[in-house]
Formats: structure tokens, sequence, C-alpha cells
């Protein structure tokens, strides 16, 4: 045998021993339910998760409200509205077998003006398709029974709506999966991505090259790029969004569970609100201002080859004159307690800027069409080794589980993994 044959012989041997048969790259809430639902149809699966941070669900499972939709808002037969249900029912189930603490602390959604009941009835038309249990049109008399500081002409009242905390969530779903036998890498990231000789995948990683017959990509903020490494070429680009919370001072006791106004119906981001927390604190917000790094946390928070890339996408242009107005009037909102304190205002009355006190930040990762759009529904693409979920927002926590069982779907349907 010639040497050159006998050395691509030699390589094409020593891959075909690759260690797993799938590895999920991004370790925040999808990505490790995906491992849980792929785990549960097939036990003997070799299974990795990669991921680049030094614990899981370090970014937008973290960074978030804690809410666990019912699936009030989203267009009946949408993925959105049809996971977000099943998701919410999986997830209160999984908290109570495995001890993560939740509240049912119900959620009241608020018309404050004349202009906004056609929505709110679209809303709730929306909410019954969607099956969402015990939802309830209710006047001002009945706000203030269940929202004594909330005013409004008109509301809807959703009792079914809970809190977590969606971090701990991750790391109960880390530690099952620990146990199951699958292997958690952190400080993995995904560099580059090649084909292996003997037809699967191998992933250059900051901790080391993994070895894969397929991948499936739940990198969240980073999921259009990360596709583009594994050779896809998606038509949408994440923009990140920063989102920015307040704490209300606890002696105020103003907000008993979750209160929401009417959302803009243009725009995919649900407005500021208040959020009672499972540890009672009360938040308020998030605002949705643009970021310059898609880990964009903080106002001065600048990635140069993120924001290159991101200005140089032709949608990303599109979007802005399209939704410059609404966008100047957050980043406006961001720089201003004041007006911050004014759109709160519209919710409940009594609120003074005093009241509040800086929290936190997330980054939405906001997938863009070529054409400006914002896209509102999940999206998920499939090439021969690998299934990329290039776009899963709100209510994707709330969702997850329900998200994983889909993906696992999708992978028995396409490959061969039994």
């Amino acid at each position: 045998m010639p040497g050159s044959q006998r050395r691509r012989v030699d390589e094409a041997a020593e891959e075909m021993g690759t260690e797993f048969d799938l590895a999920i790259v991004g370790g925040g809430i999808v990505g490790l339910a995906t491992a849980l639902a792929l785990r549960d149809r097939f036990p003997r699966l070799r299974l990795a998760i990669l991921e680049k941070e030094g614990r899981v669900g370090a970014h937008q499972s973290s960074h978030n409200s804690g809410v666990i939709h019912a699936g009030i808002y989203y267009r009946p037969g949408s993925h959105k509205a049809r996971l977000c249900a099943e998701g919410a029912r999986l997830l209160v189930e999984f908290c109570e077998a495995h001890g993560v603490r939740y509240d049912r602390c119900g959620k009241v959604i608020l018309a404050t003006s004349p202009e906004e009941l056609p929505r709110l009835q679209a809303l709730f038309e929306r909410g019954v398709a969607n099956g969402v249990p015990g939802l309830e049109q209710i006047g001002p008399e009945r706000l203030r029974e269940i929202e004594p500081h909330a005013r409004a002409i008109a509301a809807l009242w959703s009792p079914a709506t809970a809190t977590v905390d969606f971090g701990e969530v991750c790391r109960v779903l880390a530690r099952r999966l620990v146990e199951q036998g699958v292997e958690i890498r952190t400080g993995a990231r995904v560099e580059r991505c090649r084909a292996g000789a003997w037809g699967g995948m191998l992933l250059e990683t900051t901790a080391g090259e993994v070895r894969a017959r397929y991948a499936v990509n739940c990198a969240g903020l980073h999921a259009d790029l990360l596709a583009r490494r594994m050779g896809l070429r998606p038509a949408v680009r994440i923009v990140p969004f920063r989102g920015e919370y307040y704490l209300l001072r606890a002696e105020r006791n103003l907000v008993r569970g979750l209160i929401y106004p009417v959302p803009d119906p243009a725009f995919p981001f649900l407005g500021v609100h208040f959020t009672r927390r499972v540890t009672g604190e009360v938040e308020a917000g998030p605002n949705a201002v643009l970021a310059f790094a898609r880990e964009g946390y903080r106002r001065g928070d600048v990635h140069p080859a993120e924001l290159l890339d991101m200005i140089a996408f032709p949608g990303f242009w599109r979007m802005a004159a399209r939704y410059w107005r609404t966008g100047s009037a957050e980043f406006y909102r961001s720089l201003s307690r004041r007006a911050f304190v004014r759109s709160l205002q519209r919710l409940v009355p009594e609120v003074r800027a005093r009241d509040l006190q800086p929290d936190g930040s997330g980054v939405r990762a906001q997938a863009v069409s070529p054409s400006g759009e914002l896209l509102d529904d999940f999206e998920i693409a499939q090439t021969d080794r690998a299934i990329h979920v290039l776009h899963s927002p709100s209510p994707a926590a709330t969702a997850s589980l329900a998200i994983g069982r889909h993906i696992a779907s999708l992978a028995d349907t396409a490959w061969d993994l039994a």
C-alpha cells in the first residue's frame, strides 16, 4: 500500500474512535433541556455538552425575569404558542419532581387607555385559542382585589403565570444529566469545526478537540456565528438588545405578583413591567436597548468585531430605519430614570424614583432578517450533521423542555441514533 494511502487509512481509523455520538454546543437552558430529551429517548447515546463559560446557564438563562409564561401573547399555531403551553406544564412538573421552588403568583395585563382596549381583546382571544388556564377579562374593581396599587380601565388576569429561578433550573438539569452519564465540558468554546474523515464532525474548542457524529447548536447569543463556523449560511443575524432592571424597595409593598402593560404589536418586546421573584423581591423592567456587544451587559460594553459584523449586515440598517422611533425612546428611557419611572407609573401610579434602585441586566438574542424584520417565532434549521437553534427568545426558558423534545424528535427522524 502506498505511503500516502496508508496515512489516510490510519488517520481515518484514528478518527473512527469518536468520543461522542452527539455534541450539544451551549449549556444554557435550551441546550440542557435538549440533552435531557435526547438522553430520555436514547439512553445509550454518548452525549456531551460544550459550554464556553465556567458554568451552565451563564447568559440568557439566568439574566431574565424568571417568568413561567402561560402562553397569552403568541400567534395560535406558532412554535411559540404550542411549545410554551407544553413547556410550562413540563417545567412545573420538573420543579415539583426535583424540589425547585416556583411561585404561581399570577399576572395582570393592563389597558390604561381606550386605544389599548382592542389590543387587550386580541390578547384575550389569543390566550383562549392557546388554551391558557383560567384566563379572565376583568375590570378596575377586580383588578384592585388582585393588585391594590395597579390602575387600568380593563385588564386580563392569568392565574396560571408563575415565576422561578431559571439559573437554579439549569443547575438541577446539569446535575441530573451528569448523573445519567452526560459529559458537561465547561470552558469549551467552539472555535472551529470541520468534517472528520469517517463522516462525523471535529469540533475544535478552547478545552481541546471533540469528535462527534452529530451536533446541536444551542449557542444562543452566538448561534448564527456558530452556524457559520459549521458550514451553514443562515439568512438571519443575531442583534443583541440589552434589558435593564431596577429593584423596587421592599418596604413600599406595591406589587403582589406580575403587572404588565399591553405590548406594542409592532415590537416583539413586552414593555417594562413589574415581576415578583421567587425570592420575594420585586423587579421593574426590562427596557430593550441596542447593545454593542453580544454579551453587552453594561452601557460601556463594546466588542469591535461583533459591532462591525452587525453594522455590515444590511438587515440591521433596514431594522434601524423601521424602528428608529421606538429605539430612540428605549435609549432615552435607559438614560433617564425619570422616563423609566413614568413608564412604570402608567401601571402603578404610586411608584416614585426614590423607590427604585439599579439592579442587573440581560441581553436578548434577537434574530433579524435581511429585510430588517425582527423575527417573532422560534427558528430551527437542519443540515446533514447538525441542528441549529437560530432563534430562541422568550418564552424559550418556559418552553425549554418542550423545545428539547422537539429537537430530539427532529434528530430521531434525521439521524441514526439508536
